[in-house]
């Protein structure tokens, strides 16, 4: 289920961080943990999954770039200067529903500091909006808001090699990463790979974000921005929408929203 998150800044500050999604997935785990640290600790430490030593296991939520309308840039010192006092934030749990309603009230009222020890705003999170989810069939388009990023680690490389859809991997590598985490945390349905496929519709463009800033782990995540059209099982699509169709999602990578252009056709 999605939520959309009413922020109101409560200071002047103004000068927010680029890389800020970081922050973002630290700050909703925080929040997590104040209420309920064994569920916290479950989502960050394991998320869903089998366990098995040779599976991955997979932290089922997404969040969106942040509604800020336009603000200045300053890209020698990669910050934002925002003016608005009103920010919206989408979140999303592939949860049930108890959970969700859970989740809802633990955002309510928050107040945080978002940004680094040099730059960041205060917030407080005035309003909780249940979002309706869109009707499903088999085959939708989606546009991706935020990166999707398909990674691949040779056995001797130090570090993994972020994939673009012109390399022969992308599209393999990303379609068992969508079975796998379907299969490995819902269990009324058995995916296999004839039932999925992916049609990319335009150009891509390369984006990505700096995890762990200031941090001896601290490593720039590259993605892919473009619309595709997506044929899967319902099921599959909700998970998506609710958990992002990304490598990392829980970093804020594989935000999707339906694309316009399908829904005005398929009216």
């Amino acid at each position: 289920m999605r939520f959309e998150l009413t922020l109101n800044r409560t200071t002047k500050q103004r000068m927010l961080p680029m890389d800020y999604q970081y922050y973002i997935s630290a700050w909703i785990y925080k929040v997590l943990k104040q209420a309920d640290a064994d569920f916290a600790n479950f989502l960050h430490n394991k998320g869903y999954g089998k366990g098995d030593s040779d599976t991955k296991l997979y932290k089922l939520f997404c969040f969106s770039r942040l509604n800020f309308g336009k603000p200045k840039m300053w890209k020698e010192k990669k910050l934002f200067e925002i003016s608005t006092h009103e920010i919206k934030l989408q979140i999303s749990f592939d949860v049930n529903e108890v959970a969700c309603n859970f989740i809802k009230g633990l955002f309510m009222a928050q107040e945080f500091y978002l940004g680094d020890k040099f730059n960041g705003i205060d917030f407080t999170v005035a309003n909780v909006a249940a979002l309706s989810e869109p009707e499903f069939t088999e085959t939708m388009r989606y546009r991706l808001q935020t990166p999707w990023v398909v990674s691949y680690q040779k056995e001797n490389d130090k570090y993994p090699s972020y994939l673009s859809p012109k390399d022969e991997l992308f599209e393999g590598l990303s379609m068992k990463h969508l079975i796998e985490k379907y299969n490995n945390t819902h269990h009324d349905l058995f995916i296999e790979p004839d039932q999925i496929k992916v049609k990319r519709l335009n150009d891509f463009k390369r984006s990505g974000f700096v995890i762990k800033p200031d941090t001896p782990q601290q490593s720039r995540i590259v993605g892919n921005l473009f619309d595709f059209e997506l044929y899967a099982p319902v099921d599959v699509h909700k998970m998506i929408w609710n958990a992002g169709v990304s490598e990392k999602s829980s970093s804020g990578f594989g935000w999707v929203e339906v694309s316009t252009d399908y829904m005005t056709s398929s009216k």
